[in-house]
């Protein structure tokens, strides 16, 4: 879209202008927010939105557009200001409502809530890294769908805005090393060097060479100065020409740009100016406007820009069925890479029958699962933190690598928050399923990006193996205890601990149906005993969540005994102990609570009648959550230490997981 000289002319010295004073007005009437960063950064915005950015605000979601992300979530302000002025359904009464309850415009950047937003970005550096895998989403995508010379159907680029406290957060750290590794040159990052935070100059905690630091990941690197907008321009056409590496453009900015009193302080970074401060600010900047209002001449700018985007996309449109059907299978193909066509099929006749004799850790079941998925899927593309030999998260194919054409699995090196954000912004690029890997322990280490996909409802992936203290002498550090319940307490997270390998492979088929938000599979190290499904419940009814795996025989249960994971097998055996001296019990597997939470009340009230009271929970993590479905006459085994080093089946034995101590709790609880 840019031209081939730089021009700049009075009508852009007013829309820039015409930027700041919005974004200022907005957080004066929300009397909240951050006026700062859009008033420093307006111009570099102005620049990139009006000669470079390929967008149709007609479709927000037109494959081929150029991603913009405001990494810096909470100068939401400018990203507003853009949008309305660029066309998209977004009014000024929508400005005008600014950080209320119900609106358009909420306090950060929120996906799925505001057209044009292509991510959720409020805590620092996880655009960064939504940006990253939504590079890495397109270079995947272009390769395994082919282009001609004539033709390339996702010919953009990703573009972020990224503040100082985007690029000291670890996570923008770990996806910016990854995107240099990969050569992601169609990636380019404008970073608003301010030289401000929040609680004063950034120089009171960071003195390195940023530029540096990307040269050393690997990236092509400029700094220029943000009031000059022909060196900004020339640096972005740089960057669009530099097709080898991931592009860092420094741009020396004034925060609260035209503040009289405020510019280049902290005290414009986030709070209002102030009545009198915002009327002296019109006054340096000669706005002599009411608040809110926008000359015509600026809108007519932005119309031009986005008249240019709607010729590029009618253009793409033309060219586009001759392309797919130029090759055999590339409409199907398509359809599961960017078009989010039908996927019913894949998960159908999953192999859930395996060799009673013969024990199977589930982590191998997950990779047996993963591998059945991703051969009819194309579009399963992940990896794992430095450990896809023991997460079992290989699938066939070759490594996602810049000199390997269509590889599918990424080696994501040990950055688990860099892979929770990546794989993030993979979900939201087009139609992939993206998948990662490690130990439970460590999901706290992603824990912000797992967050964030169930807030924006992406059907994430997150597998994690080594589940318990049955990881045995790696010891405490590395034995999740509290890892279940801290999942459990994300919203619109489900998180599935099957028991067995055949509720392994129905898991994955529970987690891929799933399209409205993510699913963490947890799994096992030590191998677990197969349960007869001839004789007990089908794996089917995992679907549910929660079901009846064994059933007191000859009458009405009086103890209930529930479960998940390797502990399944254990209560089974209490069962069968429990049921031989004539006590009529229930084992409930319960590998996903919140599918089971999801069912009527006349099925949950089925699987745990009102009336039976006397039920008895074992998981070997902290009881919190369970009290819900054992009540207050119910009791719990459960681990409220941490671990110990040794191997697996001692530290059972020592914490309490053993089937004399389920039957000698149970038979307590019937004498209560």
């Amino acid at each position: 879209m840019a031209a081939q000289s730089f021009s700049w002319t009075e009508q852009d010295v007013v829309s820039v202008n015409a930027i700041r004073m919005l974004s200022a007005e907005m957080v004066q009437k929300a009397n909240s927010g951050h006026p700062g960063m859009p008033m420093g950064f307006a111009l570099p915005a102005h620049l990139l939105w009006t000669r470079f950015l390929k967008f149709n605000p007609d479709n927000p979601f037109w494959p081929a557009r150029d991603r913009f992300i405001l990494s810096c979530g909470h100068g939401s302000a400018l990203l507003y200001s853009l949008l309305h002025l660029a066309g998209y359904d977004l009014s000024l009464d929508d400005l005008k409502d600014f950080r209320q309850l119900g609106s358009r415009t909420p306090g950060h950047p929120e996906f799925g809530v505001t057209p044009g937003v292509e991510t959720t970005t409020g805590p620092l550096g996880q655009g960064v890294g939504n940006a990253v895998g939504m590079a890495m989403a397109q270079r995947y995508t272009r390769e395994s769908l082919g282009h001609t010379e004539q033709f390339n159907p996702l010919e953009h680029y990703v573009y972020v805005i990224a503040s100082d406290g985007d690029l000291q957060e670890g996570v923008s750290a770990e996806a910016s090393s990854l995107a240099g590794r990969q050569k992601l040159g169609r990636l380019i990052v404008l970073y608003d060097d301010n030289s401000i935070s929040i609680d004063g100059g950034t120089d009171l905690a960071w003195s390195e060479d940023v530029c540096k630091r990307y040269e050393a990941y690997g990236w092509h690197t400029q700094a220029v100065d943000g009031d000059d907008p022909e060196a900004v321009y020339y640096a972005i056409q740089r960057a669009q020409m530099e097709i080898d590496a991931p592009s860092l453009i420094k741009v020396t900015t004034h925060i609260g740009y035209g503040s009289p009193n405020k510019q280049d302080s902290s005290s414009s970074h986030g709070a209002p100016l102030g009545d009198d401060e915002l009327k002296l600010t019109r006054e340096k900047l000669g706005w002599t406007l009411e608040p809110f209002a926008v000359p015509d001449e600026v809108y007519e700018v932005y119309a031009e820009a986005a008249d240019h985007g709607r010729s590029a996309h009618e253009a793409w449109l033309k060219k586009l069925d001759d392309w797919m059907e130029g090759l055999s299978g590339r409409r199907e193909l398509w359809d599961h890479l960017v078009g989010g066509g039908n996927r019913d099929y894949v998960t159908e006749k999953m192999p859930t029958e395996f060799d009673l004799d013969t024990p199977v850790a589930t982590r191998g079941a997950s990779g047996k699962a993963l591998n059945f998925i991703a051969e009819r899927d194309p579009g399963v593309v992940g990896g794992c933190a430095d450990l896809a030999g023991s997460v079992k998260t290989m699938v066939k194919g070759d490594p996602f690598l810049p000199e390997i054409k269509g590889g599918r699995n990424i080696f994501f090196g040990i950055r688990e928050h860099g892979m929770g954000a990546i794989a993030n912004g993979m979900a939201l690029y087009g139609s992939l399923r993206p998948y990662t890997g490690t130990f439970l322990i460590f999901s706290d280490y992603m824990r912000p990006s797992i967050r964030l996909a169930g807030l924006m409802n992406l059907p994430v992936i997150f597998v994690f193996s080594h589940d318990s203290i049955g990881v045995g002498e790696d010891g405490p550090t590395h034995q999740p205890v509290e890892h279940y319940a801290a999942l459990r307490a994300i919203p619109n997270l489900w998180v599935v601990r099957p028991g067995d390998a055949a509720e392994m492979m129905y898991g994955w088929k529970l987690a891929y149906d799933r399209t409205d938000g993510p699913t963490a599979i947890l799994s096992t190290r030590q191998k677990l005993p197969i349960i007869d499904r001839s004789t007990f419940a089908s794996v089917e009814n995992m679907a549910r969540g929660g079901y009846v795996l064994a059933d007191a025989e000859g009458g009405k249960p009086e103890l209930i005994l529930l479960a998940t994971g390797s502990e399944v097998g254990l209560v089974m055996q209490a069962w069968e102990r429990l049921s031989a001296d004539g006590v009529k019990v229930r084992v409930v597997s319960m590998p996903c609570w919140e599918a089971f939470e999801e069912q009527d009340d006349e099925y949950k009230q089925s699987v745990l009648p009102p009336d039976v009271t006397k039920r008895l929970s074992v998981e070997v993590g902290v009881s919190q959550g369970w009290e819900r479905y054992v009540g207050t006459a119910g009791a719990c085994i459960s681990m409220e230490r941490f671990g110990a080093s040794a191997p697996g089946a001692k530290l059972f034995e020592k914490f309490g997981f053993t089937v004399d101590a389920v039957v000698d709790k149970a038979r307590g609880l019937l004498k209560k």
